[in-house]
C-alpha cells in the first residue's frame, strides 16, 4: 500500500445499475466535500432511457465520460473497457481509481489503475462465493489482490481477505447500499406510483429478479426456476412481478420459453420503482446479489435461486433463504420464509459508510491499515 493521502483528484469506474446505486452515496459525499472526480461510465449495462432515469432519480450528475462498451464475450468487454479506462486515466491523472463490486467494469477499471500505478479502492471488496463458476468470483478475488484500499462491508468480508493474506489494506465501512437504501426509500415511497400502475396491494405479491447467466442461459435451468416460483404462487395465490432483464427477456425468446401463468412479466424499472416493489412485497425471489442485500434492509424476506451466495450475512440473520433450482426446494424455501418477520439484524452497516470511505481517502495522513474506525460495525 502507498503513501498516498488527500487525493487532489478522483476516477470512478462503474457500469452497471446496481454500481450507480453503491456508488451514488459516494458520489454525493464527494460533491459535499468538494473532492474533485471524475465520472466514467463503461456502458456495460447501457439503456439510454434508463440509465438517463437512474442518473436523474439519483441527483447524480451525469457521466463526464461514457465508452458504451455494450454487451459481448468477458474478453472482448473487458479488453474495450481497459482500453478505454486508461485512455481517460492517462488524460486525468487521478490519485485515486474508485471501483465497487465485482463486475467486469470493475475488473477493467482496477486493471487500468493498477497497470499505471495509481491507487485502487475497491468499494465492497471481500465477498466470496468461493463458486469458481461464476465469472464474478474471479473478477472479486483479482480485483482485491490489486486494490490498495479494501473497504469491505462486513467483519466476515474483512476475515476471508485476512485469511488470503490482505490485512494490510482492510477498512470495515459497511456497504454503501444501506447508505442508498436509507436516502431513497422515503423518496421511492413518496414518488412511485409503481403499485397504483400494475394493480398491486402491498404485502400481497411477490417479487422476481432472475438474470445469471448460470441460470438464464440454460433451458433446463431457467424453465426449472420459473416452474418452482410459480407453483409457490399457484399454492399461496399472489402473482409474482418479474420485471425482466433484457438478458432474460431474449432467452425466453430464444428457447421459446413459456412462461407460467403466475408469472407476470413487466419492463425494467427505474430504481424508486423497484425499490418499492422491493419494500412491500411479501418475499422476494432472486438469483442476483444486490436483491439478497436490500430486501434484507428493507425488511422483506428473500429466497435466494442459487446454491451459493457472497452475501452469508443474510442468510445467517434469517433475512434470506438458499433454494438452488430445484422447484420442491423452491416451494420449500417460500413456505420457510413468508411471513417472516422482518426482526433481524441487518449485518452491512449504519448508512454511514460513503463518510467512513471519504474520510479514510481524505486523511490528511495516509491511514493506518487495517484501522477501523471506533462506530465501524464489527
Amino acid at each position: 500500500m502507498s503513501t498516498q493521502s488527500t487525493p487532489t483528484n478522483v476516477v470512478i469506474v462503474l457500469g452497471t445499475r446496481p454500481e450507480i446505486i453503491k456508488f451514488a452515496p459516494v458520489i454525493r459525499e464527494c460533491i459535499d466535500r468538494e473532492v474533485p472526480f471524475t465520472l466514467v461510465h463503461t456502458g456495460q449495462h447501457y439503456s439510454p432511457d434508463l440509465d438517463e432515469v437512474f442518473f436523474d432519480q439519483l441527483e447524480l450528475p451525469a457521466p463526464d465520460v461514457h465508452l458504451g462498451v455494450g454487451s459481448d464475450s468477458h474478453g472482448k468487454q473487458t479488453a474495450a473497457m481497459l482500453e478505454g479506462v486508461e485512455e481517460v486515466l492517462f488524460d486525468v491523472e487521478p490519485d485515486v481509481v474508485l471501483v465497487q463490486g465485482d463486475t467486469n467494469s470493475t475488473l477493467a477499471g482496477a486493471l487500468a489503475a493498477a497497470k499505471l500505478n495509481i491507487e485502487v479502492g475497491h468499494i465492497e471488496a471481500g465477498l466470496r462465493s468461493f463458486d469458481r463458476e461464476m465469472p464474478e468470483e474471479t473478477n472479486r478475488v483479482v480485483v482485491d489482490h490489486i486494490a490498495d484500499y479494501l473497504f469491505t462491508p462486513t467483519s466476515e468480508t474483512r476475515e476471508y481477505l485476512e485469511r488470503e493474506g490482505l490485512s494490510d489494506r482492510i477498512f470495515v465501512t459497511g456497504n454503501t447500499v444501506v447508505d442508498a437504501a436509507h436516502q431513497y426509500a422515503d423518496v421511492a415511497a413518496e414518488k412511485s406510483t409503481v403499485l397504483d400502475e400494475l394493480g398491486l396491494e402491498p404485502g400481497e405479491f411477490y417479487l422476481l429478479t432472475a438474470h445469471r447467466a448460470e441460470n438464464v442461459d440454460q433451458l433446463d435451468r431457467f424453465s426449472s426456476l420459473l416452474d418452482g416460483v410459480a407453483q409457490f404462487a399457484d399454492e399461496t395465490g399472489w402473482d409474482v412481478v418479474y420485471p425482466i432483464h433484457p438478458r432474460a427477456q431474449n432467452r425466453i425468446d430464444a428457447f421459446d420459453l413459456e412462461v407460467p401463468d403466475a408469472i407476470r412479466l413487466v419492463e425494467p424499472l427505474d430504481f424508486l420503482d423497484f425499490l418499492r416493489l422491493e419494500s412491500t412485497a411479501a418475499l422476494a425471489f432472486t438469483d442476483s446479489g444486490g436483491v439478497q442485500e436490500e430486501t434484507c434492509i428493507l425488511g422483506t424476506p428473500c429466497v435466494t435461486l442459487r446454491y451459493t451466495t457472497e452475501r452469508p450475512e443474510t442468510v445467517y440473520v434469517g433475512a434470506n433463504c438458499l433454494a438452488g433450482l430445484d422447484p420442491v426446494d423452491i416451494v420449500d424455501a417460500g413456505r420457510q420464509m413468508l411471513g417472516k418477520r422482518p426482526d433481524w439484524d441487518v449485518p452491512f452497516g449504519d448508512g454511514r459508510a460513503a463518510e467512513r470511505i471519504l474520510d479514510l481517502l481524505t486523511a490528511p495522513t495516509s491511514p493506518t491499515a487495517g484501522t477501523i474506525p471506533a462506530e465501524t460495525p464489527q
